[in-house]
């Protein structure tokens, strides 16, 4: 169907749709039939494919072909648990990456935009999935387009296509129906479509395709790519891993040959060799970063913190600068018009609520931009809502507020009496309202509203407006202007020669948690920066609230714009306030800040903060106040728009990147004791010191679920008092490769020392002594690195139920090997005296009794 031909009431007529919006039964039956509004991505992995991936590395594939050897030389002992290990650490794997990728898909759920709509007369917002063909969609600067429609209404509506078509410049559209068959894309100006945005204006537009029947739907190659880039973390590990698979090849290559020289059977030796490389081989590093980081991700978003690329949550640990806007994020964005200049304000709060786009429902909400409802709540305590006013004084143009000019127009016609209007007003044909910052209105008026008449704006009254405006900033309130000018039909000049009203004074207080926010910020070695288009006195004011005013110095807008790069850069490190910004300048700011070496998260929610959004390291959008063009340039969103949501985040960021490392340290640490172990016996002059389904045992439950239990440890005591870590900072960074190196070598000597005892005294039950004793202090050190530096008896032997319940578990198990005669068989161990098992538990005291003078030692440094 060639909608752009059609005018805009046959579109409806075609749709069996009006300008009320669909009935609520009609949407249901809709949705039923064209599915939701939502596109079929490829690539997303099933349930099924996850589980088979788990047995496709080729490790894992070299055991299951050892499991078939040993079944047809008829082992089948050994096949059976090796087939049953391997099932295992399977399903574990499953288990792991499948709630990651459930994490995820509940994430990206969570990011899907919404649309505003109205249906049954009455406007809502709702999911975009939820859209159906018929439905009357609102469209305003900052939206993406999230279906295929035809234009009803275009005020000065500019659409940004090069996603669609390539087209750089926005499109400007219209409504009018375009009678050519055969339009490319690019020339059916009176169509939106999905996956472009609204650059500028406003508009009114009927859904006409949704999901896969959008154009998008039809471009077969934009569905087929499922980003899945690694974050800088993944990749360092990457490698990392590769370079230890290497290390550890060659080392289990020399074991498999010393092995077979000393006479050793092969199959022994190869399935010793097998079971080495599967535990020693750190190949699942990546995969492990990306549960932790998806899992992480998900208790932000119980935080009010909903992160859109895992790479964000890494980085959160290393900010060192979050510039964050003012209003909603520090302040309660809560408006309450407290103040009113001059104080006989009719006139004034008339002109507020008619140059205004917020919508009262009959219910009492208020829809809208939080300034424009305050002003909207003002005027209908007085019995001037737009609802009211507008039947008298429509609406027959505007020109949009943009963060430029900082002002917004709207022109009305009188089509009857309007008592509402002054006297003196009351028989003008067209009438303009302009409401916007103080500053930028007594530029454009030549006259003030004084006694029921207009009077010439001179010196003494411009001096007057100045100081009230100042008094009011300076009180914390946000300070807006209202003008008006009178229009013979024709007029083209509106914001010009304007007629000053008053002004309004907005409170918004600072938010109650913000102040401890900022404090925790500093304590943790981040600097707050507070950013807002206010009037200077007002940013200072409340960030002497906040404990943000640092050196007390200010700059803005005007200033920022004549600066060098080179001479913001001189200002920033000691500047904290910003006023009378921008969005243009704050990746001017982002730039000075990240030229100082900072890393510095930016928040933002206009169209124009894209730039800055995607150029900061950290780039965050507002959830309620947010644009679809912000959030989609974001790396976080904030689903409540609060500065001690972001603190939040980069707490939580903090203790998802020392868990990491603690998983790193305990993995590395058990692998490189396991090796010394099977390396140093043959020297020793001993047997093998383990058996391949003791390895694989071992790699199965100590490399399972207390490493796993590490990912949930809680938050360090002082987490949010130490410096942030560089970005860069190596993987062994800050002692963890020398930890890895002298545990790995003392659990190594531990577990060869007891068993060349035994080994040497004749005791049968040697081989179960060594392997009960690497266990044991495998579990001893989990439990030793839950802190970087504090005591187990100082965080809590309790803290943690979830390790305290998998270091019980593996205890249990490896007791069952132990002394259960048909476990006994699968993984020749014998029963130990009380004694035995006393010496195998004592020696693993010695890991723990070392890890913890180590953190002593680092607490006096």
């Amino acid at each position: 169907m060639e909608w752009y031909r059609l005018s805009e009431s046959d579109v409806l007529a075609q749709l069996a749709a009006s300008q009320d919006g669909l009935p609520a039964a009609e949407v249901q039956r809709r949705l039923s039939e064209h599915g939701p509004n939502d596109l079929t991505v490829k690539g997303v992995r099933s349930p099924w494919k996850i589980l088979f991936e788990q047995f496709t590395a080729f490790m894992v594939l070299t055991l299951i072909v050892a499991a078939i050897i040993s079944a047809a030389l008829g082992d089948f002992k050994d096949a059976i648990a090796i087939g049953v290990i391997v099932l295992l650490n399977g399903l574990l794997g499953f288990s792991q990456e499948y709630r990651a990728e459930q994490a995820m898909a509940a994430l990206k759920k969570m990011a899907i935009p919404h649309a505003r709509v109205r249906r049954d007369g009455q406007t809502s917002e709702i999911s975009s999935s939820d859209l159906v063909p018929g439905d009357v969609l609102f469209l305003e600067a900052g939206n993406f387009i999230p279906a295929d429609c035809r234009l009803l209404e275009s005020v000065h509506l500019q659409v940004q296509e090069a996603a669609l078509t390539g087209e750089s410049e926005p499109i400007r559209k219209v409504t009018e129906p375009i009678d050519t068959p055969e339009l490319s894309l690019g020339d059916r100006r009176n169509m939106v479509y999905r996956g472009t945005f609204v650059s500028a204006g406003r508009g009114t537009a009927v859904v006409t395709g949704t999901g896969m029947k959008t154009e998008l739907g039809r471009i077969a190659t934009l569905l087929q790519a499922v980003e899945q880039e690694q974050t800088p973390l993944q990749k360092r590990l990457d490698v990392l891993g590769k370079r230890l698979a290497a290390i550890a090849l060659a080392i289990v290559s020399a074991i498999f040959v010393q092995g077979l020289l000393r006479g050793e059977e092969l199959k022994l030796m190869f399935l010793t060799a097998v079971s080495i490389g599967v535990a020693a081989i750190p190949e699942g590093l990546p995969a492990v970063v990306t549960i932790a980081l998806t899992l992480g991700a998900q208790r932000m978003l119980k935080r009010k913190v909903l992160v859109r690329r895992l790479s964000a949550v890494e980085s959160l640990g290393s900010i060192t600068v979050i510039c964050s806007d003012k209003t909603g994020t520090l302040t309660e964005n809560r408006m309450t018009v407290a103040s009113l200049h001059p104080a006989d304000s009719h006139f004034l709060l008339l002109g507020g609520a008619l140059c205004n786009d917020a919508v009262l429902q009959p219910n009492g909400e208020v829809l809208g931009d939080p300034t424009e409802t305050a002003l909207a709540v003002a005027a209908a305590k007085v019995d001037l809502d737009r609802a009211k006013v507008e039947p008298v004084l429509p609406r027959v143009g505007e020109i949009p507020f943009d963060s430029g000019r900082k002002r917004m127009t709207t022109v009305h016609d009188r089509t009857g009496d309007a008592p509402m209007l002054p006297p003196a007003l009351q028989s003008v044909p067209r009438i303009a309202f302009t409401k916007g910052s103080v500053d930028g209105l007594l530029k454009l008026s030549t006259h003030f509203w004084a006694y029921g008449d207009a009077a010439p704006l001179d010196a003494a009254a411009l001096a007057n407006f100045e100081k009230a405006n100042e008094a009011m900033a300076s009180q914390g309130m946000r300070v807006l202007g209202v003008a008006f000018r009178t229009l013979a039909p024709g007029a083209e000049a509106v914001e010009a020669d304007l007629t000053f009203i008053g002004m309004t004074g907005i409170i918004d207080p600072p938010r109650k948690e913000a102040a401890d926010a900022v404090a925790k910020c500093q304590s943790a070695g981040i600097k707050g920066v507070m950013i807002t288009g206010d009037h200077p006195l007002t940013a200072v004011y409340i960030a002497g609230q906040l404990g943000l005013a640092g050196d007390g110095s200010v700059i803005k807008g005007p200033e920022l714009e004549r600066m060098s790069l080179d001479e913001l850069k001189q200002r920033a490190g000691g500047t904290t306030v910003y006023a009378r910004v921008s969005p243009e300048h704050k990746l001017k700011i982002v730039d000075a800040l990240q030229g100082l070496g900072h890393i510095a998260a930016m928040t933002g929610d206009g169209v124009n903060d894209a730039p800055a959004l995607k150029k900061a390291d950290i780039g965050i959008a507002m959830g309620i106040t947010g644009t679809d063009v912000a959030k989609e340039a974001a790396d976080m969103v904030l689903l409540d728009d609060n500065f001690a949501s972001i603190v939040a985040a980069v707490e939580e960021g903090r203790i998802i990147y020392d868990n990491v490392r603690k998983f790193i340290k305990y993995i590395l640490a058990t692998n490189a004791g396991e090796i010394c172990l099977m390396v140093a016996a043959p020297f020793a002059g001993m047997p093998l010191p383990l058996l391949p389904l003791q390895i694989l045992w071992l790699n199965l439950v100590t490399d399972g679920l207390p490493a796993l239990a590490l990912g949930v440890e809680p938050a360090e005591r002082n987490v949010m008092q130490k410096p942030p870590h560089p970005p860069s900072e190596s993987v062994f960074a800050r002692g963890l490769g020398a930890h890895v190196a002298w545990v790995g070598l003392l659990m190594g000597l531990l577990c060869l020392g007891v068993g060349y005892y035994y080994w040497s005294q004749g005791n049968p039950h040697w081989q179960t002594i060594l392997f009960s004793t690497l266990t044991f202090t495998q579990m001893a050190h989990v439990m030793a690195i839950r802190s970087e530096d504090q005591s187990l008896f100082t965080i809590g032997f309790f803290s943690n139920p979830y390790m305290v319940a998998a270091v019980a578990l593996t205890f249990v198990l490896q007791i069952a090997l132990i002394y259960v005669p048909f476990l006994q068989t699968f993984f020749s161990t014998t029963a130990l005296t009380a004694e035995e098992l006393g010496v195998c538990l004592g020696l693993s005291l010695i890991i723990f009794i070392a890890v913890e003078l180590e953190k002593w030692k680092n607490r006096k440094s």
